[in-house]
């Protein structure tokens, strides 16, 4: 590739060769071949060129067209026009090596490769187009038969000119040219700015107005783009143009911001997907309607926040192993308080002041009494179950406590029900 583009650059410099004459392929070329000369030189030099956005995101000037003619220049060299499927996998390595040489050219952030790559795809459909029209048609608009043009020798073999031919022969593919052709050629609102794009449009509009903003409705923009030379603005865009701006003033901000633009409301059209009408090339309605597009973290910055991650978890863990050895010293506190409270054998034989607890739902205090400890003493006419004994209540505390055996015949169940009575 490298020594492609050197030969086709010295091409350019030497109009003779040593005879004097040109050879065949020189005779003829007219224009010869878009060769950056002037990136390829700044290369060699290890030199780069700063590349500027807009607010939405569009390659705009200085450089801006510069690196637009570059993508063009690369996709020539490394996909094949017989290309139908701009998302195949065998155009990885084509893709790959582009990308690699607008970064060896161009001082663009990893970020901007889908947008680089989506427009080396827009330039090889111009590229097609363009054969397609130039040499596979005649004044008429139909096919017809045509040699490969000596003038891409160098980027388009005989094989893959033969097979790009067989490819527009297909009936298929006529009926779409034909649809194509007679809809381009009487558009409703020709756009009138030539090679100017709607981002570098809109640039030149701001710097002449020397406005604060950073874009311009779609719907102004779109007017602007069929201004003819005269200034002057035909009735049907005029038209568009004022009915846009009252519904703008009529239209509820939710609606305005649901993905389909003013544009599309009045000229009741809808929206191709991945764009937005009066914007241009890289502005799709998700990150112009929705919210900003955002810049993709780099490997150094989500390490970073790896890290980050990682030690906020290793405090987390310490200060739960911290709150869990806590709360084990408390329970076995709370079991030995219990263990010594519930413990039978603490009380004597006879009759012994105390205070009652329960532990569930909560340990806690909810009276004081006596316990009756002596043989033989039955509650409701029962024999105690295997822990339990038998208590008078004196005092209550937490009223609605339920009672660990409580009477279902006298319907004694909660602790108010109790006092001066006996439970167990």
């Amino acid at each position: 590739m490298r020594e492609m583009e050197d030969k086709m650059a010295s091409n350019q410099d030497d109009t003779h060769d040593a005879s004097g004459s040109r050879n065949n392929v020189e005779n003829e070329i007219k224009r010869g071949l878009t060769v950056m000369k002037s990136i390829i030189r700044a290369r060699d030099k290890g030199e780069k060129f700063e590349v500027h956005w807009s607010a939405e995101d569009q390659l705009i000037e200085p450089n801006g067209s510069m690196l637009a003619s570059y993508i063009g220049f690369l996709v020539r060299q490394h996909i094949p026009i017989t290309c139908d499927n701009w998302r195949s996998p065998e155009l990885k390595v084509g893709k790959e090596k582009i990308w690699s040489k607008i970064q060896r050219s161009f001082h663009i952030d990893e970020s901007r490769q889908k947008y680089c790559i989506q427009l080396a795809g827009k330039r090889l459909r111009g590229f097609r187009s363009f054969l397609s029209n130039k040499f596979l048609k005649d004044e008429e608009g139909k096919f017809v038969e045509a040699e490969r043009p000596m003038k891409y020798a160098e980027i388009i073999s005989a094989e893959e000119w033969d097979n790009f031919v067989a490819k527009r022969r297909n009936e298929k593919i006529h009926e779409v040219s034909d649809k194509n052709r007679k809809r381009a050629s009487k558009p409703a609102y020709p756009y009138k700015k030539g090679r100017t794009g709607y981002a570098r449009l809109q640039q030149r509009i701001l710097a002449e107005e020397k406005s604060d903003a950073t874009s311009l409705p779609e719907h102004v923009l779109w007017k602007a783009a069929r201004v003819g030379k005269d200034g002057a603005v035909v009735e049907v865009v005029q038209n568009v143009y004022d009915e846009c701006e009252t519904l703008s003033q009529t239209l509820p901000s939710t609606e305005v911001q649901d993905c389909r633009s003013l544009l599309s409301r009045v000229l009741n059209v809808p929206e191709y997907s991945g764009r937005v009408r009066g914007k241009g090339f890289g502005v799709t309605p998700s990150s112009f309607y929705k919210k900003p597009k955002t810049k993709n973290p780099t490997n150094k910055e989500v390490m970073e926040t790896l890290a980050e991650l990682r030690a906020q978890v290793l405090e987390l863990q310490k200060e739960n192993a911290m709150y869990r050895e806590e709360r084990r010293g408390s329970e076995e506190k709370d079991t030995s308080d219990r263990a010594s409270i519930n413990c039978q054998p603490k009380f004597p034989e006879g009759i012994t002041p105390c205070q009652l607890y329960l532990s569930s739902p909560t340990y806690r205090i909810v009276g004081k009494g006596k316990v009756h400890n002596t043989s033989g003493e039955l509650l409701h006419h029962n024999p105690f179950p295997v822990g339990y004994m038998k208590v008078s209540v004196d005092l209550i505390l937490d009223t609605d406590a339920l009672l660990p055996l409580p009477d279902v015949v006298s319907e004694t169940t909660l602790m108010r029900d109790a006092v001066r009575s006996f439970v167990g």
